[in-house]
């Protein structure tokens, strides 16, 4: 197959395995999903889910954040870890929502990347999610597979994202990502990888990952 060959394949496969796409991090608006992004770093999103119903009673608005101590915000958040700059870099981007942009998430990726502990993936998400604008976040979970279906090098997830926008229409971006996250998180794990299972991987995949795969 080419790579045209192959995302035609991909998007239609998993259109009918995931025609729903919810986002896995529960949130209502576009800061309590800024916040839970955030909180995903290095952590699992059902982890994260179990925090958030704490940490968003006490402060949901980026006033009522602002207004807990960086203390008050590492006591509820510590169990997704990364305490300490979580915990700073949510209590300050809250204050720089107020200050800069009266008080509502910036629907900019210049603004939001310009935030402490938001990098280029977190800004992706919000973009896409809250907003609507096309994106492509590439996660653990997308630039293992793009690697695995010979989609993209594998180098970084820079050259990963750029090859995915690439590749499929911009149309596509939003729910696309989500259910390649799925698929991965389902069928083509890091651990326990099987060609059994990751039957996509067995009809589209590079031959040199699949050669001694069982």
């Amino acid at each position: 197959m080419t790579k045209k060959e192959k995302a035609a394949y991909l998007m239609e496969e998993l259109e009918r395995l995931y025609p729903e796409t919810p986002i896995p991090l529960d949130h209502w608006d576009a800061f309590t999903l800024l916040v839970a992004v955030v909180l995903s770093a290095q952590c699992t999103d059902a982890r994260v889910n179990t925090v958030t119903p704490t940490l968003f009673a006490k402060a949901s608005t980026p006033a009522e954040m602002a207004a807990l101590s960086v203390e008050e915000i590492a006591e509820i958040i510590r169990p997704c870890g990364l305490t300490p700059m979580k915990s700073k870099g949510i209590h300050r981007f809250s204050q720089m929502i107020i200050d800069l942009h009266d008080g509502q998430v910036p629907a900019s990726f210049e603004a939001l990347e310009a935030m402490p502990s938001v990098g280029h993936k977190t800004a992706s998400v919000v973009m896409s999610q809250a907003f609507g604008v096309p994106a492509f976040p590439v996660d653990t979970h997308i630039h293992r597979l793009m690697y695995r279906w010979g989609l993209t090098n594998g180098k970084s997830v820079e050259q990963t994202e750029k090859d995915a926008k690439a590749l499929f229409p911009k149309d596509k971006w939003n729910k696309l990502h989500l259910q390649i996250i799925f698929y991965g998180r389902e069928y083509s794990p890091a651990r326990g990888w099987t060609k059994e299972k990751d039957y996509i991987s067995a009809r589209i995949g590079r031959a040199a990952l699949l050669k001694n795969l069982k």
